[in-house]
């Protein structure tokens, strides 16, 4: 079974940064895409960036946010610069086969965790 536990959200200003890292238990991390969904109250969750040996971004993150991997530390990270109040959400890491932007096509998920970014 693999586990993932998001850290690292808070309240910050617009402009501010913020770096999530999502931890994976499990010994075949380097075998997952990996990704990272928001969701705000009463919308779907949107689809924030995602990698495996190549990344993807959605389009209202391009440019500011990053998206990493360690395999020795079992670890993803997502590196968030120039937030906006419109980034605040609960952010959620996935794990699944292919690098995807639709969340039916990956298997695990964290329990995600906060960012709020004030004007």
């Amino acid at each position: 079974q693999v586990q993932l536990v998001e850290s690292g959200g808070g309240l910050v200003q617009a402009g501010d940064s913020l770096r999530l890292s999502c931890a994976v238990s499990g010994r075949t991390f380097s075998r997952y895409a990996m990704a990272w969904f928001r969701q705000v109250p009463g919308k779907e969750r949107e689809f924030v960036a995602a990698i495996r040996r190549m990344t993807y971004y959605a389009d209202s993150v391009k440019g500011r946010f990053t998206i990493s991997r360690d395999n020795a530390k079992n670890t993803m990270y997502l590196q968030m610069n120039s937030l906006k109040p419109e980034d605040t959400a609960v952010y959620y890491c996935a794990a699944g086969l292919y690098p995807e932007s639709n969340t039916q096509r990956y298997d695990y998920w964290g329990q995600g965790t906060q960012v709020t970014v004030s004007s």
